[in-house]
């Protein structure tokens, strides 16, 4: 297992022409730890990552890993492990052989480059692959090669560029999972950068969101999602329905019901409240002022749009064995769980 180290990006600038890519971003990342960067595109996530890879000049601040100022030190000297979107991988060479390049480039025995590209082929699942080129594996099976060949270096930090957004679904899922487990394996420091939420929220120790060159929110994959600091990290991070709201002595109300507010928002007055669908309760009340629009099922949870009595809809997320009680036209009532929500 690797011993992780410390990364540092302090006051990161970079600007192209009239464009700030980035604007004064600082991130401090521990050794070994798994930090995603979460945001729509020209945020400024792939100019970070490229500026710690030494593929990108800063324009301004300053980048150490293992607290060794390496804001100068060359691409090639930097220790870097990189997974892009494109696998990269050379059509010519087996899988073997491409694992082992790296290390044939750092001048290793034939003896020992065979063997640990061997350990981390079987590390990624393709021991029956080894002779195998790159033309003849899936999207996949490359990319989990371009993986252990980053891997295969023993990099100080590996750097993970929307690696698995060139794949389908399904296999976005496994790839997902299995990168997970071989970083909690190898133990090595890793920065994965994605547009994708639900991958930063399912493999990240920590997810910085970030939105025009800075970071909104550092935080663990939960506290993103049920405390987000910005309405931007609430727009961005899972779905919002925005509900009417007013905030007095830190509780807002709405429908009907009170329920704490987070920080950043309004301290009082009429605002609008960023509301989950999984914190939306429906009732079913012959009484209700509110009417089941439809219900959209979508395997073991269902969301059910409500109208309410104002015309407005509201989208609530229910088990599906709780959505079955509902048809289109029913009255019910619609309440809120005691959750603290942002209010702007």
């Amino acid at each position: 297992m690797t011993t992780g180290v410390g990364v540092e990006l302090n006051d990161l600038t970079r600007v192209y022409g009239t464009v700030r890519a980035l604007d004064g971003l600082t991130l401090h990342i521990e050794p070994g730890e798994f930090v995603a960067l979460l945001g729509p595109s020209g945020c400024g996530k792939t100019t970070a990552l490229r500026i710690l890879a030494g593929l990108d000049e800063a324009t301004s601040g300053t980048v150490s890993v293992g607290g060794r100022d390496v804001t100068s030190v060359p691409a090639n000297k930097r220790d870097m492990g990189m997974v892009f979107q494109a696998y990269s991988l050379f059509p010519h060479l087996t899988a073997l052989e491409n694992v082992e390049f790296g290390l044939k480039m750092r001048g290793r025995a034939k003896g020992d480059r065979t063997t640990r590209a061997t350990e981390m082929l079987d590390l990624v699942g393709l021991s029956a692959h080894l002779n195998k080129y790159a033309t003849e594996l899936s999207g996949g099976q490359q990319q989990r090669v371009a993986l252990a060949r980053a891997l295969a270096i023993q990099p100080s930090v590996l750097l993970l560029d929307e690696p698995l957004s060139a794949l389908d679904a399904k296999v976005r899922t496994q790839l997902r999972d299995e990168i997970r487990r071989v970083q909690l394996e190898v133990g090595t420091t890793t920065v994965f950068v994605t547009h994708d939420q639900e991958e930063a929220l399912a493999v990240a120790d920590r997810v910085g969101v970030m939105s025009q060159g800075r970071l909104e929110q550092l935080a663990p994959p939960a506290e993103v999602y049920a405390d987000p600091a910005t309405p931007f990290v609430a727009e961005f991070v899972g779905l919002n329905n925005k509900v009417p709201a007013e905030v007095t002595s830190g509780q807002a109300h709405l429908l009907g019901m009170s329920v704490p507010t987070l920080a950043g928002s309004i301290s009082s007055g009429a605002g609008t409240a960023l509301l989950r669908p999984e914190s939306v309760t429906v009732t079913a009340d012959p009484a209700g002022t509110s009417t089941v629009k439809s219900v959209a099922f979508l395997g073991p949870i269902s969301r059910v749009y409500v109208a309410l009595a104002d015309g407005a809809v509201i989208d609530a997320q229910l088990t599906s064995a709780a959505a079955r009680g509902f048809e289109p036209g029913a009255p019910v009532t619609v309440g809120v769980e005691q959750t603290r929500l942002l209010v702007v």
